[in-house]
């Protein structure tokens, strides 16, 4: 990779080992931190996953799995980031705790070290206000599963430099990415479509006009979606559709007002894939 060398990866959790594998792939060794060494050790753990999946499908070499892997450094500090050349912040989306990642990211990076935040729906000129350098200070959202979806939404803040613009375009597309550059506004362009669809959905399930399955069968007979509505959300985690749904409704209004079915179920504990129970059952 002739732009990067070291990259640094904030949270180890599905999406994090994502985007820490995307950029293993092309080169970069990836610091990968999580709160315990546990959580970055499991992250590097699904990566391994991911690769033996491949492997077994002839879609990559196992020379080439073992090498990404190496570059993979799971840890629980920041040893190491004062090295790297851009951080990507993959932690839970909550404002407060981005931002306190980013203003211990600040006091350890080198000044040139571009801070950018996968996160999906809150304002990137909110959280780059938590750093000495807004100007670095970029929006970087990918798309779950990040090392098979192509596109990522690149968000400048209002202070972000041309330069820093750029060089976050140029990265992405050296990862195999395609870029899309948005304006910073709550939700960017994919949450806002995407939440709309989920609402109606959500609609349709409390009105009892058709049900999660047929919902999810229709959307990929009927629309080619090659994931159905519900589905999607059990992978994201309906805690986290839930967030997204708060921030969208502040920012916009009524036509995004959290759905209080999507309510009950986040209150039951019932939010997807990780819990082995959302809209489907996984126990079995």
């Amino acid at each position: 990779m002739d732009t990067l060398n070291k990259v640094g990866v904030i949270g180890a959790g599905m999406m994090g080992a994502e985007i820490a594998l995307s950029f293993a792939l092309h080169g970069a060794v990836v610091l990968l931190k999580d709160i315990s060494l546990d959580l970055s050790t499991a992250g590097k753990s699904r990566i391994e996953g991911i690769l033996a999946t491949w492997e077994e499908k002839g879609k990559i070499e196992s020379v080439e799995s073992s090498k990404a892997i190496e570059r993979v450094i799971p840890q629980d500090d920041y040893s190491g980031f004062d090295k790297v050349d851009l951080v990507v912040e993959a932690a839970l989306e909550d404002i407060e705790i981005k931002r306190q990642v980013f203003s211990e990211l600040d006091k350890v990076s080198k000044k040139d070290c571009i801070f950018a935040t996968n996160t999906s729906s809150i304002p990137i000129t909110q959280l780059a206000a938590s750093t000495s350098r807004p100007d670095r200070f970029i929006g970087m959202h990918f798309f779950s599963p990040a090392s098979i979806m192509k596109l990522v939404e690149v968000i400048p803040g209002v202070d972000t430099s041309e330069d820093t613009i750029g060089k976050t375009m140029d990265i992405v597309r050296e990862i195999g990415k395609g870029p899309v550059r948005v304006v910073d506004r709550a939700g960017f362009l994919v949450n806002r479509l995407l939440f709309a669809f989920f609402n109606e959905a959500w609609r349709i399930v409390n009105e009892g006009v058709a049900t999660p399955e047929d919902i999810d069968k229709a959307v990929k007979l009927g629309l080619g979606h090659p994931v159905g509505i519900f589905q999607m959300q059990d992978l994201v985690g309906l805690d986290n559709a839930l967030a997204v749904s708060n921030i969208l409704y502040e920012e916009y209004g009524e036509r995004f007002k959290p759905s209080p079915l999507l309510k009950r179920k986040v209150a039951a504990n019932h939010i997807g894939k990780k819990v082995k129970k959302g809209w489907f059952d996984y126990s079995k």
